[in-house]
């Protein structure tokens, strides 16, 4: 038997022994798609939506008491804030279909928001913000989920209900600040230097497999960014059983979800 044949039988039947009873992705489609740094898409918000992206993600800055996105302080404008480009467009979404963002009424829908500035008065503007338009804290398909910079996780269950949390995978959390956590992320690097070109390495595909499964043991769904963002590279993270795939490249993801399926 050739040696990567067999490294591939090995994996499988691990995966599969780990995979047995854990909450995870059977089906993968656009709902397992997650629009990175979606701001810096020629239309914001749009493109990602059209697609029917389950996730997408928008960096935030609070400066002079403004939200605004962008992935650096040097890129800062006052015209891209965060009520222009996301929230305006979403409310529209939320009347035309009556409370959920998708007329499909089984999707939902995660907001990303990662926070570059102070955890606490960033994201306490946030939340005022979000206050004033209660359709987007009331709809029961969409989620509001804080990563970046992020307040102890001992003080999430201080926060409204609708507002959760982005754990970090690497870290254990105590059972309370598990019951305020959507899903666990991290930098795909702290396991891997694969870079998505031929078969990632078998013993970082074991790490992998071991830490996915820990985090499906705890219900939680899984994503990792900085990883390889191409055709080969989603098929191998949909393998290890990843729940969210990152990118910028939205289209061809949401076409190579609809040849996978």
């Amino acid at each position: 038997m050739n040696n990567p044949f067999r490294r591939f039988l090995i994996i499988s039947f691990f995966v599969l022994n780990l995979r047995q009873g854990i909450a995870q992705p059977l089906h993968y489609s656009t709902e397992n798609a997650h629009s990175h740094n979606d701001y810096e898409q020629a239309h914001p918000f749009q493109t990602a939506y059209n697609a029917t992206f389950g996730s997408i993600e928008a960096d935030i800055f609070l400066v002079n008491g403004k939200l605004l996105v962008a992935h650096s302080k040097s890129e800062l404008s006052r015209n891209r804030s965060l009520e222009d480009l996301y929230l305006k467009p979403l409310l529209q979404c939320l009347q035309k279909n009556g409370g959920r963002p998708y007329s499909d009424t089984a999707r939902q829908l995660q907001m990303l928001i990662d926070i570059k500035t102070d955890s606490l008065q960033t994201l306490k503007a946030l939340i005022s913000l979000l206050k004033k338009h209660p359709p987007l804290i009331n709809s029961p398909k969409l989620k509001w989920v804080i990563s970046g910079n992020r307040p102890a996780a001992d003080r999430f269950n201080g926060y409204p209900g609708f507002i959760w949390f982005d754990g970090e995978l690497h870290k254990t959390y105590l059972e309370k600040a598990l019951q305020r956590i959507l899903m666990l992320s991290d930098n795909l690097t702290r396991y891997t230097h694969w870079k998505g070109i031929n078969s990632i390495p078998e013993k970082d595909s074991l790490l992998l497999v071991q830490i996915i499964s820990k985090a499906h043991q705890l219900h939680k769904p899984v994503r990792f960014w900085d990883a390889p963002d191409s055709k080969e590279a989603w098929k191998t993270l949909m393998h290890l059983g990843v729940d969210y795939i990152n990118t910028d490249h939205i289209e061809v993801l949401s076409a190579q979800l609809k040849v996978e399926n």
